[in-house]
């Protein structure tokens, strides 16, 4: 979603041609995802199985979930690099909090992830210090106090409601699934459908613009960063719960990966360009990247962080051009 205005003469195309420009940087991902398929399906049967598919989805829940909080901070301009160490954090506080009932299991880690969001918005929104900065400083604080609490991965009793979360189903189709679609669809009507999403958009395009406009940038900023913790403590909460254990190390390399599945899907570094749709063709993008690797055995799981690498690189070089000619 994007607010531009400008004055074309009639007949030059200009708008048709930004339009177009504009649907392949927010849909580029989801064409790449089905070619990928396709050509994969072909050359290995066995990957469109039934099975197969709703393992790269299941798989694809906990950075779906993390990937939803980080594209509200990169549309709205900034950035959160917090979120790994917080689903380590998530993983350890749902493993203490599991004999206590499902309820608090859950409830711990996305407490203590807006908590952490909520000191990250404050810093960056109120006293206004740069998000790499204040977010970096609470990817080591945040992952600190995980490795206190839990020097080694605590186990979770397996018959425990706890796990049925992450391990259970309904109609046939894994928790997990219903929770990565329900949490998407839900992003994608706050950003396309309400005022705050407006603001988000608008923040991220033009902080200057959106204040005189009325925008409380304080607010919207210290919002999206409690957004983005609060999911990420869920997604450690049902990591937790789908692996039975609380590991503080479990996280690494999450915030990165979010960023690298955000901007695959068309949101741009620089804020006020990005559509949930796009973002969870990043996240399958990469899950299926992930999963191909793991079929074919031979290769080094290393090579999995080679390619997202190597798909970061081309998305921001495509979403770069697009931009251009889309300003020109």
């Amino acid at each position: 979603m994007t607010a531009t205005a400008s004055i074309t003469p009639a007949g030059t195309g200009v708008r048709p041609r930004n339009r177009i420009l504009e649907l392949a940087q927010s849909y580029g991902a989801a064409a790449v995802l089905l070619l990928i398929c396709a050509i994969t399906a072909v050359f290995s049967p066995a990957f469109a199985s039934t099975g197969n598919l709703s393992a790269i989805i299941t798989a694809a829940c906990f950075m779906g979930l993390i990937t939803v909080g980080q594209s509200f901070v990169l549309i709205s301009g900034g950035i959160d690099l917090s979120v790994g160490s917080m689903v380590g954090l998530g993983t350890v506080l749902a493993a203490i909090a599991a004999p206590a009932g499902l309820l608090p299991a859950l409830l711990a880690p996305v407490i203590a992830g807006a908590l952490v969001g909520l000191v990250n918005g404050l810093l960056i929104g109120k006293a206004r210090m740069a998000p790499f900065i204040v977010t970096l400083s609470a990817l080591l604080a945040v992952k600190g106090l995980a490795v206190a609490l839990a020097a080694s991965s605590l186990t979770i009793d397996p018959a425990s409601s706890f796990n049925t979360i992450a391990n259970g189903s309904v109609l046939g189709i894994n928790n997990l699934i219903w929770i990565l679609i329900l949490a998407f669809a839900a992003a994608g009507i706050v950003l396309n459908r309400t005022r705050f999403g407006s603001t988000i958009f608008a923040l991220g395009g033009n902080e200057e613009a959106a204040k005189m406009l009325g925008v409380d940038v304080a607010r919207v900023k210290t919002l999206v960063y409690v957004i983005s913790g609060s999911l990420a403590g869920l997604a450690g909460a049902l990591l937790a719960s789908r692996l039975s254990a609380g590991v503080a190390t479990l996280g690494a390399g999450y915030e990165l990966r979010s960023i690298a599945a955000a901007v695959i899907g068309g949101v741009l570094l620089t804020g006020g360009v990005g559509t949930m749709l796009g973002a969870l063709c990043g996240v399958l993008l990469l899950s299926v990247i992930d999963n191909v690797i793991n079929q074919i055995g031979t290769l080094n799981a290393y090579y999995q962080d080679s390619i997202t690498g190597l798909f970061l690189v081309l998305a921001v070089v495509v979403q770069s051009t697009l931009t251009r000619k889309r300003r020109s």
